[in-house]
Order: C-alpha cells, then sequence, then structure tokens
C-alpha cells in the first residue's frame, strides 16, 4: 500500500511539474506575441521617416509680373499629394501675388523680396536665375530645381513629372560646343577656354548638388557680367542689318551660355543629360531679309490643340546639328520622352488647352467606372526632331 501511495505521489508530482512548464512556455510565447504586435515594423517606421522628410521639387518662375498661365499651373499642382513641391517668382520688385494678381492660389506670397530688374540679353537674367537659386536652396528637402519661363505649359500631371525627375540622379541641361565666332569673347580666356565653351536653352531641372554649384561660382559670373553682352542697336535698328552695329562682331547673351559652360568648366558634363525638359518650337523669320534669324514660335489660341501636345509629348530624340550628335531621351537609363515642358504659350492658348483636356476627362469618366483617367497619362509614337523643330530622318 505504501509502494502504492509513493508511486502515486511521483506522478502527480511530475504532472504538477509539466503543467507548471506548459504554463510557463505559453507565458513566454504571449509575451512574444505581444511584443511582436506592438513593436513598429522597419517597413513602416521607413515609410514614414520618407514621408516626414520627402524630397521635393523647387519650381523657379522667371516672369516680368502677372503669370498669364496661372489656371493652367493651378490645375497642375492640384495632383500633388501634398509636400512634394515648392515655388519661387522672380518677378519685378514690388510685385505681389495674392487673390488680385493671379488665380493660382499656390502663387501666393510666393515672389523674391528681392527681386531686380531684369532686361533681355543681360547678365540680369542669370543674376535672377541666382537669386532664385539661392532662395531655394535654404529648403534641405529641395532636390530638384526647375527653372520655368511664364509663357510655359506643363505637359504631364503632376504625379508623372515628380518621378520623371526623381528617378533620375541626372541634370537636365541643354549643351552643345558653340562654334560661332560672334559669341565668344576672346577676353574670357583664359578664365573660360574655348573649348569649354558652351551654349543651350537657359531652362534646366538641376539636382541640389549642381544647382549648389552654379550658385557656388564668384569667378566665372563677373567675367560674365564683364564680357558677354548683347550687341547694341542703332536707334533705328529694324531698317538695317544687326550685326553691323554689334561691337566687334560679338553677340552673346549669357543666359544661354552660363550654366552650362560653368558645369563644363567644373567637370561636370558627365553628370547631366545634354538636353533640356522645355520644348521650343525655332522657325527662321524676320520682317526684313538681312535681319532673318532664329526666334521662338508662340502658340496663339488658333494655333493649338490637343493634337499640338502629343506631337510634343511623341518626340523620344534630338538633333544637335553643330556637334553632330542625336541625344536619345532617357531617364535613369530607360527611354523617356524628352520634354515635360513646353513654351511659348499664350493665356489663350493654355485656356483652350485646359478646356480641351477637361472636355476628354469627362468623356473618359462618362465611359469608364474608374472615374478620370487624365490625358496628360497617354503614350504617343515614337518620332524624331532636330535642335530647331524641323524633322530628320
Amino acid at each position: 500500500m505504501k509502494k502504492k501511495r509513493h508511486a502515486f505521489d511521483n506522478w502527480s508530482w511530475r504532472v504538477m511539474i509539466s503543467g507548471v512548464w506548459i504554463i510557463v512556455m505559453l507565458a513566454i510565447f504571449s509575451l512574444l506575441v505581444a511584443h511582436r504586435a506592438f513593436r513598429p515594423s522597419s517597413s513602416s517606421t521607413s515609410s514614414s521617416s520618407t514621408v516626414s522628410s520627402k524630397s521635393k521639387i523647387a519650381f523657379l518662375f522667371l516672369a516680368r509680373n502677372r503669370l498669364p498661365l496661372d489656371i493652367v499651373w493651378d490645375n497642375f499642382f492640384e495632383g500633388s499629394k501634398g509636400g512634394d513641391f515648392t515655388i519661387y517668382i522672380h518677378a519685378r520688385p514690388g510685385f505681389v501675388y495674392n487673390a488680385e494678381t493671379t488665380r493660382c492660389r499656390y502663387f501666393f506670397n510666393r515672389q523674391l523680396n528681392n527681386s531686380i530688374l531684369v532686361e533681355w540679353g543681360e547678365a540680369s537674367m542669370i543674376a535672377a536665375e541666382r537669386l532664385l537659386l539661392r532662395t531655394a536652396l535654404e529648403d534641405p528637402h529641395n532636390e530638384r530645381f526647375v527653372l520655368i519661363s511664364e509663357s510655359c505649359i506643363p505637359l504631364y500631371s503632376f504625379e508623372y513629372t515628380y518621378t520623371y525627375l526623381m528617378s533620375s540622379t541626372r541634370s537636365f541641361v541643354d549643351s552643345f560646343a558653340d562654334y560661332k565666332e560672334n559669341r565668344y569673347n576672346p577676353h574670357m580666356g583664359p578664365s573660360i577656354p574655348r573649348d569649354r565653351w558652351r551654349k543651350g536653352s537657359q531652362w534646366f531641372a538641376m539636382t541640389r548638388k549642381h544647382a549648389t554649384v552654379i550658385l557656388a561660382d564668384d569667378f566665372i559670373y563677373p567675367i560674365f557680367q564683364e564680357h558677354c553682352k548683347r550687341g547694341a542697336l542703332p536707334e533705328f535698328w529694324r531698317e538695317y542689318a544687326v550685326h553691323r552695329y554689334r561691337p566687334s562682331g560679338k553677340n552673346c547673351v549669357p543666359d544661354e551660355h552660363y550654366v552650362q559652360t560653368v558645369l563644363a568648366i567644373k567637370g561636370y558634363e558627365n553628370e547631366i543629360e545634354r538636353r533640356t525638359l522645355t520644348y521650343t518650337l525655332w522657325k527662321y523669320s524676320g520682317r526684313r531679309r538681312e535681319r532673318q534669324s532664329w526666334h521662338p514660335v508662340t502658340f496663339n489660341f488658333a494655333d493649338v490643340s490637343i493634337k499640338t501636345i502629343q506631337d510634343i509629348k511623341a518626340i523620344y530624340n534630338i538633333n544637335y546639328e553643330t556637334e553632330g550628335r542625336t541625344e536619345w531621351c532617357s531617364s535613369n537609363g530607360h527611354p523617356q520622352p524628352c520634354y515635360l515642358f513646353a513654351r511659348k504659350f499664350t493665356r489663350g492658348a493654355g485656356v483652350r488647352l485646359l478646356n480641351q483636356t477637361l472636355a476628354v476627362e469627362l468623356k473618359h469618366n462618362r465611359r469608364s467606372p474608374k472615374g478620370i483617367k487624365s490625358i496628360m497619362h497617354s503614350k504617343s509614337p515614337k518620332s524624331k526632331i532636330s535642335k530647331f523643330g524641323r524633322h530628320s530622318a
């Protein structure tokens, strides 16, 4: 009887120990589960960090006073998710953007307070660009800096534009070797060597690194101020051939050379896409034969339609005649349409395009239960176009 009692006690003890062990293990397991449930995951932490410090595009507008295409830009910026762009406007001193001067609420009070008077073809133009860069660089979250004309329109949605710019680590600066003798002034040498002299459109889209390089330049800029000047014209210049009245035959337009030349001299050309993202149609024209030269075409109300935009978006390469170079457009190594913006458009042309786009969106919305699908996302077939807008084989 005692043996049975002793065996029973041993069995009970073992059961009790096993039960306690199971309870302890369950408690530990529960604590682990609770810890995992309340610990923030690495992905959520990363996402939160990305949202709080989202990289922004700084849109730098060069304007005289009112921005005639303000309603087009208002529609464009509405596509932003917020916190991913900033706006800076260089206008004539004293001009203020408010409800009385613009219909784009994103422009309100975005003018520079230290703006200067700007004259086309003078160094004051690049001085204004540098003021815009200086102000925009004060925001540490601005990572791309896009110079915009007052007659410029966006070709795509904000989301597409943002992705296009941010997916590339390179700047977009129109730059090609300029061999014409009437632009380069020998007095610029040796500080600005002839083989580093560049020309191109002033409408850039730069990374923060290259924007900092331009603003930090305090050596090349004074040389441009002194030696890069457009030729003076006589009182009755419309009656004569202009080249007869340019000093030493030189006609240097600073904004068409400055940024490109600085980047070439500083050794950054291998870090840029040597093309602009802003389309301009150039035409060889003039009232008098001896005064004919290249001029940008202005698109008026009667000139534009959705097809105009589709044709521009269909351009996938640019031919640089002076260098015998064809620039195949890409972003981060992938083929892309060449242009995100286009100029020169009048207010009437912009309003017409906006109305036609909204009409197409409304039509698509009625047909599709998925909602509005912007025409800005439509794809176009590839085609070729030269530097001056002439199609090449």
